[in-house]
């Protein structure tokens, strides 16, 4: 039986070096590209008419188009309407990947934590910048709670620049851990069925179609944890709250 992790393995499918810098394509870059051209063709086709009586692609764009604006003002409010396409895309991106991973024979690019604490870095240094951008200086009161006493503050400042730096990390290593884990588990007991056969593997055969549509429950639902943690920093740095 094959290794349960063998399926997060990296292979170069076009080698490439740049400058002494290993930039070759693999199986991780493949799977990222072709979830950017269907989500891209779900919209750009879906939307394509316009139709007053929508589709079925077009009712699949303009409910996620919906429910990101939804997540995206009732989170960031007025201010956070220009960055909207950023969260719409970053959302979509995720949710692609972690779906398109539950196909056979494919490759989950979001199982790997260099992808989602690229993700998550990006985040956080864009959220910094805009902080820094609209309240300048000000901009480090995030760090100091009001209405607390002085020698509290002495405590408090180091555990909130702490808690503010390890951002990038929960939010990767959330989406990361999660992704690992359900595929590990999908492996390994689809292994069981092997193993047991017919008469013996009809057990782990039923947790697999369950566990199945739960890891479908769950790519959704971290890609919408990733993007309305994303919303809450974003609503950090545009309205400075404590």
């Amino acid at each position: 039986m094959h290794s349960p992790m063998e399926q997060f393995e990296i292979k170069r499918l076009l080698h490439l070096n740049l400058f002494g810098i290993d930039a070759s394509f693999t199986n991780s870059s493949t799977w990222m590209v072709i979830a950017v051209i269907l989500a891209t063709a779900v919209f750009v086709w879906g939307m394509r008419q316009r139709a007053l009586v929508p589709g079925r692609l077009q009712s699949v764009a303009e409910v996620g188009y919906e429910f990101v604006a939804g997540m995206v003002r009732d989170n960031v409010g007025d201010g956070g309407k220009k960055y909207f396409p950023f969260i719409l895309t970053l959302f979509i991106f995720i949710l692609f990947c972690n779906v398109l991973g539950m196909v056979p024979y494919s490759f989950t690019p979001t199982s790997h934590i260099v992808v989602t604490f690229a993700m998550a870095a990006f985040v956080f240094v864009g959220v910094t910048i805009i902080g820094f951008a609209r309240h300048g200086m000000h901009f480090l009161s995030l760090f100091v709670p009001k209405g607390v006493p002085f020698a509290l503050l002495l405590l408090l400042v180091p555990i909130e620049i702490i808690s503010y730096f390890i951002r990038p990390f929960s939010l990767s290593i959330r989406l990361f851990a999660n992704m690992l884990a359900g595929h590990t588990m999908l492996k390994v007991f689809g292994g069981f069925v092997v193993m047991l056969g017919i008469i013996g593997g009809w057990a782990p055969l039923a947790f697999i179609v369950v566990f199945t549509g739960l890891e479908l429950l769950i790519a959704f639902l971290q890609a919408y944890v990733f993007a309305i943690l994303t919303c809450l920093y974003l609503n950090d740095a545009v309205h400075l709250h404590h």
